[in-house]
Parts: structure tokens; sequence; C-alpha cells
């Protein structure tokens, strides 16, 4: 992934095996793929069965091209079928089981199937969300940019490679630009915007702001055509590129 940002900032498309799975997924994500998204992230707020995971990433792979991710809320989101893993911890948890405790317990998974780890440091911002729900996450204010800022720069120095700013699935609006904007001028990582990107505008302007990385879910899923709509916003990505 770090590759492919040297060229600028990307699209990633997110799957839910409990909500898209099977041969859907599939379609989805091949018309993803021909629509120019980089990679396909698969995982969810809730609990899915391992078996159920593990198709929908066996499907997946086998139609596209791109890298699988896996995009986990706990250990029931490792499949020895995926490329790689983002190996998050969400730091403004009130429970050490999702800063640490589920990290270690997936970690010898993780060795054992030989999935690429990308360590990601987690920010849930905004509340009434399931992933914050979920993660048991403290309600961070989305226009508090200096305190997801510092967040953030604490994961940089602990060594995390990408900041991932989480506004929830299906949120009604996306991390505002001013919060993304304070969070890069204080970091060096790459940042990953996710929740509430509907439309291309919504993707220009969190890459103006400073999204290096652009994640997209639930539009994914109630549109009629995939691929018109990830290209609508792969296309806003690639011109309002930084880079």
């Amino acid at each position: 992934m770090s590759e492919k940002l040297k060229n600028g900032s990307i699209h990633l498309t997110l799957i839910d095996p409990e909500k898209t799975g099977g041969d859907v997924a599939s379609t989805i994500c091949k018309s993803a793929e021909e629509a120019g998204t980089s990679a396909i992230l698969v995982g969810g707020s809730t609990l899915v069965a391992s078996e159920q995971l593990d198709d929908t990433v066996k499907n997946v792979k086998a139609s596209v091209g791109i890298p699988v991710i896996l995009f986990p809320n706990n250990i029931s989101g490792i499949s020895r079928f995926a490329d790689a893993i983002f190996f998050m911890s969400l730091l403004n948890s009130s429970s050490t089981y999702f800063l640490i405790d589920a990290q270690a317990l997936g970690a010898p998974l993780v060795r054992k199937y030989g999935l690429e780890a990308i360590p990601v440091g987690y920010l849930v911002l905004g509340g009434g969300t399931t992933v914050g729900f979920v993660g048991q996450a403290r309600p961070m204010p989305l226009t508090k940019g200096e305190l997801a800022g510092a967040y953030a720069l604490a994961a940089q120095y602990l060594g995390m490679h990408f900041i991932y700013l989480e506004a929830g699935s299906g949120a009604p609006e996306p991390v505002p630009p001013k919060t993304i904007a304070i969070v890069k001028k204080l970091t060096d990582i790459p940042i990953i915007v996710g929740g509430g990107i509907k439309t291309g505008e919504d993707a220009r302007r969190v890459v103006k702001a400073g999204a290096d990385v652009v994640v997209t879910g639930t539009v994914v899923e109630e549109a009629e055509n995939v691929g018109e709509k990830i290209g609508e916003i792969v296309s806003a990505i690639e011109e309002s590129s930084q880079r």
C-alpha cells in the first residue's frame, strides 16, 4: 500500500461479510477493481462467523488481482486466506482489550498464517456509531482536531505506520476537513479516512484536507451501480491528490 501512495492518494473498498458475502462480494469487488480501487478491505463492526469471513475472502481473492486486506474488529476477524491485515489498536478505547489484548491474542495467528501486518492507530471520532459502541471508544469530538492530532502523533511515536480516522459506518458526514488538516500537520505518516464518504465531492474534500487513503463501505453496499459510484470517488481522489 505504501508503494501505491507514492503516486498520490488512493481508494480502498470495504466489504462487510455480514452484509455482503459470497458471490455478491465477488461481483462488487470486481467492479471496484475495474473502477480503480487499490485494495479490498474485508471486515465489519459486529460479529461474523469465521467460516463466513473465510468464504468471503476466498471469493473476493478469486475475483480480483489487487490485495485483500483484513479489517478486523476482533480476533474472529482473522482469515488465513487474505494477503494482509490492518493490525490496529483502537487508541481511544476505554478497554485494554481493544488497545492491546486482542492484538496479543491475534498476533500468533497472523504469524502462523503469514499475513502481512500493517500497524494502524485507529481513532473513532463522533458518537453513536456501532464501531464506537463495540470497541468501547470514549467519544472524541469530530471538531477537536488538536485532540485527534495528539493521539495520532503518539501513535506515530509508538511506531505505527498509518493513522485511521473513523467517523463510523453509515455516518451522516465524514470527518471534517479541518480536523484532518490538523492531524496531517502534526504527523508524518499516512492518514486513512473512512465513514460518511458518499460522493466524489466528499472524497475531494477529505483528500484536499490531507487524507492519503479514502475508505468507502456503506455507499458500495447501497449503490445501484457500484462501478460507476466507485469510479466517481476514485476520479475525485486522483484529481485532488496533493502529490
